[in-house]
């Protein structure tokens, strides 16, 4: 067998059959971000201001580790809860426009209605009128 690899994919030889097995890592959508710079310094400071004596380096290191994940996740969160309170906003506008733009119409309509009766009325006073000068 001779394996070759091209852009995360592994092909495998054996005799006269190509077998493709992908590389399920780039195949995955990477969910969670890249953890900043800063995010790493803050939760090695915060790893080391809780160092107990006698703590190996390897063992702060997956405090840090754990801090930033926590981090991580609680920055995830603040973007989802940010990302609802943009969406209640909107749709909120949209129901205000929506309820702003309905009264406009029915007042509209409601004129209409009185018109024809006018006219009818001002005829009604314009034949007696006739009649009464003749």
């Amino acid at each position: 067998m001779s394996p070759s690899k091209s852009g995360g994919d592994t092909i495998t030889t054996c005799g006269y059959h190509k077998v493709l097995s992908l590389d399920l890592f780039t195949m995955k959508k990477n969910k969670s971000a890249p953890i900043s710079d800063v995010t790493k310094v803050e939760a090695l400071k915060v790893a080391k201001g809780i160092q107990k004596p006698g703590q190996t380096k390897e063992q702060t290191k997956l405090i840090a580790q754990g801090i930033e994940k926590g981090i991580a996740e609680y920055k995830k969160r603040e973007k989802q809860k940010a990302r609802e309170r943009d969406k209640q906003r909107k749709q909120e506008l949209k129901a205000k426009e929506k309820a702003e733009a309905q009264p406009i119409s029915e007042e509209k309509g409601s004129n209409p209605v009185l018109l024809p009766w006018i006219l009818l009325g001002l005829s009604w006073v314009g034949f007696i009128a006739y009649i009464s000068a003749y």
